[in-house]
């Protein structure tokens, strides 16, 4: 669970976690709310310091080429 803002749930959706390499305090906040746009991403947090990255989501509504590409957009390497 994440100390800062206690994240952790999932709530029944699938979860990704990953590092990823490239985020600016600028990118990581355009990511999060590209992600949350997409229909059926239910949570995301960044930290930007040090590319930490949770995703919650239904595959049933948001494919994961979806959310790859919206880092792709942005130049950030997610290594999923």
């Amino acid at each position: 669970m994440c100390k800062e803002c206690g994240c952790g749930e999932t709530n029944g959706n699938t979860r990704l976690q990953f590092f990823a390499q490239g985020y600016t305090e600028n990118s990581a906040k355009e990511i999060e709310k590209n992600l949350l746009g997409l229909r059926g991403v239910m949570f995301v947090h960044i930290h930007a310091h040090d590319g930490e990255t949770v995703i919650d989501y239904d595959p049933s509504k948001t494919k994961l080429t979806e959310i790859i590409g919206v880092f792709a957009k942005n130049n950030v390497d997610a290594n999923l």
